[in-house]
């Protein structure tokens, strides 16, 4: 499939959909153990918390869309399985980036090396660690912009690799993303590979593709 290289211009931002945000500084700031209690107290909503402190409110995925994480998360625990050097996590996991940003990516990877070297302080509630790999998979309700903000914010926080999933566009593409690189784009790849980073890992989107939007 061809491969072009991404660009920071998106022809229908206006038309994008946006998360409602709460902004709590400068009135307040709520640390990990308030965060943590209000996400429990809207456990119905995916909750984050940018490097401004201001909280991120998205609501459940839509059928298709759970569905298509579904397939990633059992592509990727296979894969997982079999290799063993490292934990895979779902979209439910929050990590504190080194920024301060509490993100939940809708699939991540972390290698058994860097989860041993962190304490277990570090490791007890959202972990103060950034994901080696992550994917995050648009919806019909989510911006591209933003997400593409999040794919550069994962890599400048130490992610090694990062794959955007967007069976929205026209053509359905890969944003794939590495550290001090431009972004790749691949339209309606059948296949995406994440060597070098996890060896022998393959990604088949057929059933992502296929499945209605």
């Amino acid at each position: 499939m061809a491969q072009t290289l991404a660009t920071t211009q998106n022809t229908t931002k206006a038309a994008e959909p946006e998360p409602f945000v709460i902004k709590f500084k400068p009135l307040a700031d709520m640390d990990d153990e308030r965060f943590a209690r209000f996400c429990a107290l809207n456990d119905d909503l995916r909750i984050e918390r940018d490097v401004r402190g201001e909280i991120i409110l998205m609501p459940p995925t839509h059928g298709t869309t759970g569905d298509q994480n579904f397939n990633l998360d059992v592509q990727l625990g296979n894969w997982i399985i079999a290799d063993g050097t490292g934990i895979g996590y779902d979209s439910s996991t929050g990590f504190k980036l080194p920024n301060g940003a509490l993100r939940s990516p809708d699939v991540a990877w972390i290698s058994n090396s860097r989860l041993e070297a962190l304490t277990l302080e570090q490791r007890s509630g959202f972990s103060d660690i950034c994901p080696d790999f992550v994917i995050e998979l648009r919806s019909s309700l989510d911006s591209l912009s933003m997400l593409q903000d999040k794919m550069l914010e994962y890599m400048d926080n130490g992610a090694k690799l990062g794959w955007l999933i967007d069976p929205m566009s026209s053509p359905k593409r890969v944003h794939i993303y590495r550290p001090q690189a431009k972004a790749r784009i691949l339209d309606e790849p059948d296949e995406i590979s994440g060597e070098p980073e996890l060896p022998g890992f393959a990604l088949n989107l057929r059933r992502i593709w296929d499945t209605p939007t």
